[in-house]
């Protein structure tokens, strides 16, 4: 498979989207019928959850495009960028949803964790799709060890990130709401690392999680290409 059939102006791509959007779909499917078995919309957060993680995907696309007529120092493909940055981690964030599990009794903990299960697939994979387009068009500006590392660094961003949702409750939008108090949670931890252990702790975990998976996918689509 050539490389350009795998961005988004390749037909392989567009329905790559499309079962992602059945894959969603089968989510969604499966939030109903536990919502009726359970009777409570009590996981209603995994909705939300993946409308998030959609997000990073869009604007990735709309990056790509977008870079095929104007130069990556134009203000739309900086502002697209920034927004990709700051929504990505939402994408990976789902992992930590998992510990729900036990907030509430189920009639069935195998199907829900299956569910769960599903939802969190679901955003490793637009997340993970997201970061390797704007990689992609990275490569075609820088050599692939900037481009690792630009991989490598983002995706410690993204787990720093996750403590920052799951730990201190922050979200995306409060970069611009909030900035000043996220600003003062970041220095702190960087200014006095001893007095917050979870804070290395948890992104380093997440780090390995996320960095490790991304090696393999990366790999895989590799082997792919050079196959066919």
């Amino acid at each position: 498979m050539p490389a350009k059939s795998l961005l988004p102006s390749g037909g392989p791509f567009r329905s790559f989207v499309y079962a992602l959007i059945g894959l969603s779909g089968l989510s969604v499917g499966f939030f109903a019928i536990e919502a009726i078995w359970n009777d409570t919309l009590s996981d209603w957060y995994l909705i939300w959850n993946l409308f998030l993680a959609w997000i990073p995907l869009v604007l990735a696309y709309g990056l790509v495009r977008l870079l095929k007529h104007q130069p990556w120092s134009s203000w739309l493909a900086i502002g697209l960028s920034l927004a990709w940055l700051v929504f990505l981690p939402n994408s990976f964030y789902m992992v930590s949803d998992f510990i729900h599990l036990q907030d509430t009794p189920r009639t069935s903990v195998l199907f829900d964790s299956l569910m769960f299960t599903l939802f969190i697939l679901n955003g490793l994979i637009l997340g993970y799709t997201s970061l390797y387009l704007v990689q992609h068009e990275l490569r075609k500006r820088l050599s692939k060890w900037h481009t690792a590392l630009f991989a490598g660094i983002v995706l410690l961003s993204c787990s720093f990130a996750i403590y920052l949702g799951r730990d201190l409750r922050w979200n995306s939008w409060d970069v611009l709401v909030s900035p000043a108090g996220i600003l003062f949670d970041v220095s702190e931890r960087i200014i006095r690392p001893l007095a917050h252990p979870q804070a290395f702790s948890v992104t380093l975990m997440f780090f390995a999680f996320l960095g490790g998976l991304y090696w393999v996918v990366w790999n895989l689509v590799k082997a792919m290409r050079r196959w066919h």
